[in-house]
């Protein structure tokens, strides 16, 4: 079954590849595809109008779908539809049956002591991320049938969906860190594809290109901890691994003469790549942008995909984190650092899916606190209700995107509850989740990951519970002045607000399940995540839990408990108060407070300081090494230079030879009485 679940994606992505490249060749039989020569100015395109931005169509061609489009969209959404029941099958015979799979398919790399076979492991811990991925990725297949339903390209996005999710799911049934590492490359190999699918737009290739190379620098780090873990224990098994792992207790590594603990090096290390691919404070510039991709990869890689990979590592290597407090420190200081400093930007940005996306960073860090607490089990319950309620969120978004025709400024939207009750209504739902209403399922993760900072003994553990719960009235105010300002006021675009109109079924029925995920994903299983005998019963040997701290949670004070249902209460009613009762507080807020409006709209200015400290240097360097090094110096001196020196002695060797006998008799002439001259003097001497 575990084989079904893992390869029916590849096998979908393979076909709808298949399918893409028959259709470019019958489309353009003489070379590649034709470019889109449009003055298409929709931001998110479901469309084959979006290889541009901002404005309305005013001419483009609209190309035919290649030909096998449907059934492109049939067989990848279909595989992923039987992929997700049997995950859900998995998590029951796996958690509560207790019958953890093991498949070992075969040798893969053998080298020295580095012995690696490609093995699926399925424990409680892969169940839960089986049932993640597969869900909300067959959800958004299922959605982009409708989303995408004029794009010309609609089988090469299929194969990229299936591939991502075929990376993932190698990743989350990883035996091994190698095999990890596998999976960990091939998420970011297929969200460079996804994200930079509308090739057309530069925009789309910079995002691209930014979100691949940010995360290689936080892969550069997960490599180097692979490489000291292979070191100290001589093998990327999991099993041997954590057998191995108490036994590094108080052991260093000589790293050029500094000798730091061995263990905690290690771990931050293998964080180093959390914080990339789960976009992380430092490490979270390229997951805005990310936005440029089409709604549905956005759901996809901001819910169940690419940024919970992180979270997900860390909770499989629990076993080296617990003995590593002070790289657990580390973990809960950017997790807590990474909540607040997402949401403060969250509060002013206009674009729909950048709130969101800022969200997701916001919520990341939540998650990681919990992992710092050594609540492992609580940072992937709160993994397991954010899948739900944010690609409701995202998918809902689209769904707005879709009927105001590509608009995706909040500013130019208002009153759309009357045109799209139904996205409204889905919507809102996500939005109780997310900011913690009572009996939804953000509810109980996310509170249940305040109180671990509260119970936790880790040196950032104040520091964290004080940033998460001013981070829940921040989250709580700009969810609702999403919802306020995109469906509430008077309608700003009366044009797009005229021709609004609900989605097609196959984008409904998708956000209709996310929202019943969004209330059934918190109490039903609030138990096996957060009780300790709950824990020990359903994740047994899965994660290694810090003993003390869900007792610990137990034993919050009430008061203290409430306090983040009291900041999301605060949040709501000022948004409330912002923008349905006194609609011009915000503009004069802006005004008398610039620089923090703009500090913030501008993201803290880390784009343009990254510009300034790596950016621009490296431009520097690279066109000081083009110019001098291999301009001047190499070609110069080299091959130009060699090159340019025999033709100027072969020019003047040239002029040697005239062609004239009495030249030629003459320099024998000289010749001969140099030889006597030298002769005479030379022998006589």
């Amino acid at each position: 079954m575990i084989q079904a679940i893992v390869f029916l994606p590849l096998i979908g992505a393979i076909i709808a590849g298949a399918i893409s490249i028959v259709g470019a060749h019958a489309r353009n039989p003489g070379g590649d595809e034709v470019e889109h020569h449009d003055d298409a100015h929709g931001v998110d395109a479901h469309a084959a109008a979006a290889h541009d931005d901002h404005g309305h169509d005013d001419h483009h061609v609209v190309e035919p779908p290649a030909a096998g489009s449907r059934a492109a969209e049939v067989i990848t959404t279909g595989f992923l539809l039987v992929g997700a029941a049997l995950s859900w099958f998995m998590l029951y015979d796996v958690g509560f049956a207790h019958h953890d799979v093991r498949v070992a398919l075969f040798p893969w790399i053998t080298s020295g002591n580095l012995q690696v076979s490609w093995t699926l492991r399925v424990d409680a811990l892969t169940a839960v991320m089986l049932v993640v991925v597969n869900t909300v990725s067959s959800l958004v297949h299922l959605y982009s049938i409708g989303y995408m339903d004029e794009d010309p390209y609609r089988p090469r996005f299929f194969g990229y969906l299936s591939l991502f999710t075929f990376a993932m799911l190698m990743l989350v049934t990883a035996d091994n860190l190698v095999q990890l590492f596998f999976g960990w490359e091939g998420v970011g190999l297929a969200s460079y594809l996804l994200i930079g699918f509308w090739y057309h737009k530069p925009s789309a290739n910079a995002a691209a290109i930014k979100a691949f190379i940010v995360n290689r620098v936080g892969d550069f780090g997960f490599a180097l901890g692979i490489f000291a873990v292979f070191m100290l224990i001589g093998s990327t098994d999991f099993e041997t691994i954590f057998g191995a792992a108490p036994g590094l207790a108080g052991k260093t590594i000589d790293l050029f003469g500094w000798h730091p603990d061995a263990l905690t090096l290690t771990c931050l290390l293998l964080f180093m790549g959390a914080m990339g691919k789960s976009a992380q404070f430092l490490l979270h510039t390229w997951l805005p942008d990310a936005m440029e991709g089409p709604t549905p990869v956005s759901a996809l890689i901001h819910a169940a995909t690419m940024v919970t990979a992180g979270v997900f590592m860390v909770a499989r290597l629990s076993p080296l984190f617990e003995l590593a407090p002070d790289a657990q420190a580390f973990v809960m200081f950017i997790g807590g650092t990474t909540a607040f400093f997402a949401a403060t930007i969250g509060l002013v940005q206009n674009d729909i899916k950048r709130i969101v996306a800022y969200s997701t960073c916001s919520q990341l860090g939540y998650m990681f606190v919990a992992m710092g607490a050594g609540a492992y089990s609580v940072g992937m319950f709160h993994l397991f209700t954010h899948a739900f309620f944010k690609a409701l969120l995202f998918l809902g978004s689209g769904s707005v995107i879709y009927a105001m025709h590509h608009e995706q400024d909040i500013r130019n939207m208002g009153g759309l509850w009357r045109k799209i009750p139904y996205t409204f209504a889905v919507m809102s739902i996500g939005t109780l989740a997310l900011t913690g209403f009572p009996l939804f399922a953000g509810y109980f993760s996310k509170d249940a990951i305040i109180e671990s900072a509260y119970a936790s003994h880790n040196t950032f553990a104040t520091y964290a519970y004080i940033l998460t719960v001013v981070a829940a009235g921040l989250t709580s105010f700009y969810s609702w002045r999403l919802i306020f300002k995109t469906f509430f006021g008077e309608p700003h675009d009366q044009e797009h607000y005229e021709a609004a109109h609900e989605s097609p079924l196959t984008m409904l029925i998708p956000i209709g399940v996310l929202a019943v995920g969004s209330i059934l994903a918190g109490f039903p299983f609030k138990e096996i995540f957060t009780s300790p005998h709950g824990v020990e019963e359903f994740f047994r040997a899965s994660v290694k839990m810090n003993p003390h701290i869900l007792e610990g949670m137990e034993q919050m004070p009430h008061l203290l408990g409430l306090l983040p249902t009291l900041m999301m209460i605060v949040g709501f009613a000022i948004a409330w108060l912002f923008y349905i009762r006194r609609p011009y507080l915000p503009v004069e807020l802006a005004n008398q407070q610039p620089l923090l409006y703009k500090f913030l709209l501008n993201k803290w200015y880390f784009d343009e300081l990254y510009d300034v400290i790596f950016v621009r240097p490296a431009k520097w360097i690279g066109r000081f090494l083009w110019k001098v090094g291999d301009g001047m110096i190499i070609d110069g001196l080299g091959p130009d230079g060699v090159s340019a020196r025999v033709l100027d002695v072969t020019r003047n060797a040239v002029k040697l030879q005239t062609g004239y006998l009495y030249h030629y008799a003459f320099a024998m002439l000289i010749g001969v009485a140099g030889f006597i001259t030298w002769f005479m003097f030379g022998v006589g001497g």
